[in-house]
């Protein structure tokens, strides 16, 4: 669909809109993330892949607050998430992210989904509410479901429903993770599209996938994690098709015998 450009919220900061540390990340004796740098440019795309358990995820929640840093430093937006001055309700409202599963609300319509962040937390009127969630309705495709309620939606639809009330906040920023893992594979596509177009509009984001071919048109860097380190970060170009390291090799050989139905 042809769509107006948006222009994304501007944050007043300068620098890089995520800064990354010596970030580790414990639970009891398991060391999940051992030592994370990294820098994000605003309007920047970055995939991050890897096997399970690599600590993809938890990056992404200790980037929002969702999870207390061990050790080292996060700056986002301009501002310290692990200083314990700093208003992290404040500052998560600032940063869309959507998560593997939808997490909707089952009793709300799909158009109430998308209105309810916007008047507990950014204080929005109704009627402003329902006008910036009809726009993201339409927005992500589904102004013709408005009234419906998520239990009669497709998984494709429900994640583009999450994603319509994330950008319906206003963020500078977007995190997905894994947000297409739990959709059957006829439903990937469409919500890929709508993480696409967002790409192309300049939105800042950082994706935790597995969808390579996404990783490759879409992203501006690729990072590969693995066992709580960073292996490599490039470009798509070079980390995905000329990998310098064996693991990142290996990792890709195994992803293309899945895509194969191989053992």
């Amino acid at each position: 669909m042809d769509r107006e450009a948006v222009e994304y919220p501007m944050s007043t900061a300068e620098g890089p809109v995520v800064r990354i540390t010596g970030l580790h990340k414990r639970f009891g004796a398991n060391e999940v993330l051992k030592g994370i740098d990294l820098s994000i440019a605003r309007g920047e795309v970055v995939c991050i892949i890897g096997p399970s358990g690599s600590g993809k995820s938890t990056l992404l929640r200790c980037v929002n607050g969702l999870e207390e840093a061990s050790e080292g430093s996060i700056v986002l937006l301009g501002e310290e998430v692990t200083d314990p001055d700093t208003e992290i309700d404040d500052l998560r409202s600032r940063v869309g992210m959507v998560f593997q599963l939808f997490n909707l609300f089952p009793h709300m319509s799909v158009r109430r989904n998308v209105e309810v962040g916007q008047r507990k937390v950014l204080r929005r009127s109704a009627r402003e509410a329902r006008e910036v969630a009809d726009r993201m309705l339409e927005r992500v495709g589904l102004s013709e479901k408005a009234r419906a309620k998520p239990e009669t939606l497709s998984g494709g639809q429900r994640q583009r429903v999450a994603i319509a009330r994330a950008l319906a906040m206003d963020p500078e920023i977007m995190l997905f993770d894994e947000a297409t893992s739990a959709l059957d594979p006829e439903l990937v596509g469409e919500v890929l599209e709508v993480m696409r177009e967002l790409a192309e509009e300049g939105m800042t984001m950082l994706v935790v996938t597995h969808e390579m071919g996404f990783a490759r048109r879409v992203a501006d860097r690729v990072i590969f994690l693995d066992a709580g380190l960073i292996a490599e970060d490039g470009p798509p170009d070079k980390v995905l098709v000329d990998p310098q390291s064996p693991r990142m090799r290996e990792f890709l050989s195994m992803v293309l015998q899945e895509h194969d139905g191989t053992e």
